[in-house]
């Protein structure tokens, strides 16, 4: 078998769309097949085939109710399998065309996570053998999502992991690149199925891509972007379909021409909870905040007005709207006391983000004044040092988000 030398080193991450059936597995091959040709050693992560998680997630949680911790081990047992399917398909397709390929499980390689199982974290990658393997000239075919235990139990890494393998992965062989396939061509200003006008990016810093993930931007998730960002692995989003550059996911002091605002995101999955009238003392607000934290709710905008005398207070939040009937139950539970309870599901939040908020008065202003001109109230406000977030009625959704993109000068062929 040939052996390659002094050549870039690829991680090629697709995802579920990308490999939704044999014919996209075939693409898949030939973009790997490509990108060999290119003189580069490559490596590749697979997710299941779209919809096969949701099938395998399904019939697990109607035989069980997952309330004992070996109920998840078994349940990853379960749902990492749909990686397995098309690790095999992708080797015998690439196989076919003459392309020596090899896929690997988890346990071979080994992947080692800590024992959070539906939820565990990558600890280490070995990766000894796959480097050998990539030297003799193999592909290099390793399932996303997964993991295993250092006792030897499998693990999955929670929806989205797979993005998270593959940088991973990249950081452990100190690739040259990690490329993620995805059915997007890259990151953009953004929503551009509601902004008409929003462009493409062809660099994004990581700390701006990680507040973009967090707050609601669906292109990467925000567990790939903190490894990313922490063992500064390149990473570009790219599209399956299209031979298209994406968008590369760079240090701050490679993006020469810097804008103030980089996106605008938005999120439609949070619920509201306002107490009013609660007695305003020492210790009310870790009476409100403490049963939820045990509860593992968590909370993210938090606005407290206190009354003129200084007796009570009206406390509103937010949570994710799943985590509402728990957060209603946590608070029933506490003994706290208040005169009314208000809650609402039909609320988003729009988050405007840029670094040139670090340095640059006004940007805040600009958007409450946006805002304002088209008559949208603003429930909550809150911030970061590259971040404004409002909670607005889900129905001005729309048009705060063109508005705003406008605002800033973000709309294309500006």
């Amino acid at each position: 078998m040939e052996t390659i030398k002094n050549m870039a080193l690829i991680v090629q991450k697709f995802g579920g769309t990308s490999v939704a059936n044999i014919e996209c597995i075939r693409n898949v091959a030939k973009r790997v097949a490509a990108e060999r040709a290119a003189g580069n050693k490559v490596a590749v992560v697979l997710s299941a085939m779209a919809g096969v998680t949701n099938q395998l997630d399904a019939w697990a949680r109607e035989v069980s109710t997952l309330s004992h911790p070996e109920d998840m081990a078994e349940y990853d047992a379960v749902v990492s399998t749909g990686e397995q399917v098309t690790i095999g398909l992708l080797a015998l397709t690439l196989r076919s065309m003459g392309i020596p390929a090899r896929s690997w499980l988890s346990w071979q390689l080994p992947i080692r996570t800590d024992d959070m199982h539906m939820k565990a974290r990558v600890s280490s990658i070995e990766t000894k053998e796959l480097l050998v393997s990539l030297e003799k000239g193999e592909v290099a075919i390793v399932p996303g999502f997964q993991g295993i235990t250092e006792s030897g139990r499998v693990t999955t890494l929670g929806r989205g992991g797979s993005d998270t393998s593959a940088v991973a992965l990249a950081a452990a062989l100190k690739a040259d690149l990690c490329d993620i396939y995805t059915d997007v061509d890259g990151v953009y200003t953004s929503d551009p199925r509601i902004v008409k006008k929003a462009r493409k990016l062809n660099k994004i810093g990581y700390e701006e891509m990680l507040e973009m993930a967090s707050l609601g931007a669906k292109v990467l998730h925000t567990r790939s972007v903190e490894m990313a960002m922490k063992h500064n692995v390149r990473v570009q989003v790219r599209s399956t379909f299209s031979d298209n550059t994406g968008t590369f996911l760079v240090g701050e002091e490679e993006i020469m021409e810097r804008r103030l605002i980089t996106g605008i995101t938005y999120s439609r999955s949070d619920a509201q909870v306002s107490l009013i009238k609660v007695e305003n003392k020492p210790g009310i607000a870790a009476k409100i905040f403490g049963p939820l934290a045990e509860a593992e709710i968590n909370v993210d905008m938090i606005v407290q007005s206190i009354s003129p005398d200084g007796k009570v207070a009206d406390i509103t939040f937010t949570v994710a709207k799943t985590d509402l009937d728990k957060t209603l139950e946590a608070l029933k539970i506490s003994g706290l006391k208040y005169e009314k309870l208000f809650t609402a599901s039909n609320i988003a939040k729009v988050s405007v983000i840029g670094v040139g908020m670090r340095s640059h008065a006004g940007l805040a202003q600009k958007m409450f004044a946006t805002l304002a001109d088209k008559g949208i109230n603003i429930h909550a406000i809150s911030t970061s040092e590259i971040k404004i977030s409002v909670l607005i009625d889900e129905e001005y959704l729309e048009l705060a988000l063109r508005a705003l993109h406008t605002a800033y000068g973000l709309d294309a062929g500006k």
